[in-house]
């Protein structure tokens, strides 16, 4: 996937919930931060980007996420026609460390903007290594992966990631032990 392709996914999410905001949590967040030029290949393999919308409970955040994903998810004409979907996703989708909201990366510009030119929309991209954190939680292949090529390519910082993982809610914990072990080839003697 590229920047111009998630700005497009950010554009189309916000005009079929009638929002000016969204955030994106899955891996294709990447690219709010680093042009697809500077990333390895298996951080933007995958041709969906996750988009939660911004609601006042889940609720609602689940039922804005249905809309998008019933008019540009898997399958759809949009699919079809651009080479991607846009998979609504709600508050439960992704395990994020305290904090994440206040690290969100802005992306904006005329590629966001409506057809009109305005308003613009906004897209809010998971900082890198809280995203980082998030795929270590969910700890699949395809998340590990990831994360690996990113840090290979000296992309996040893994002390900043163990940081994150260890700041995650109580009730998630559990998920952030295998993740932390995973991560201490690249931790080892960098920590101190």
């Amino acid at each position: 996937m590229r920047r111009d392709q998630l700005e497009h996914a950010i554009r189309t999410a916000c005009q079929i919930i009638q929002h000016p905001t969204v955030i994106v949590v899955g891996s294709q967040a990447i690219l709010g931060t680093y042009d697809e030029q500077l990333l390895p290949a298996e951080a933007t393999m995958s041709l969906e980007v996750d988009v939660l919308p911004i609601a006042d409970d889940n609720a609602e955040t689940a039922r804005l996420a249905d809309l998008i994903e019933g008019v540009a998810g898997e399958w759809s004409p949009f699919e079809q026609q651009h080479g991607f979907s846009i998979d609504g996703v709600d508050l439960a989708t992704a395990i994020l460390p305290t904090g994440w909201r206040d690290r969100l990366v802005k992306v904006q510009n005329m590629n966001t903007a409506a057809p009109s030119g305005s308003p613009e929309y906004v897209g809010w991209c998971l900082d890198k290594e809280d995203l980082c954190a998030s795929k270590l939680c969910a700890f699949r292949e395809k998340d590990r992966n990831f994360v690996a090529a990113l840090l290979d390519a000296g992309l996040v910082d893994p002390v900043v990631i163990a940081d994150r993982l260890a700041d995650v809610p109580p009730a998630e914990r559990s998920k952030t032990e295998r993740g932390v072990t995973w991560l201490e080839p690249w931790t080892q003697g960098r920590d101190s």
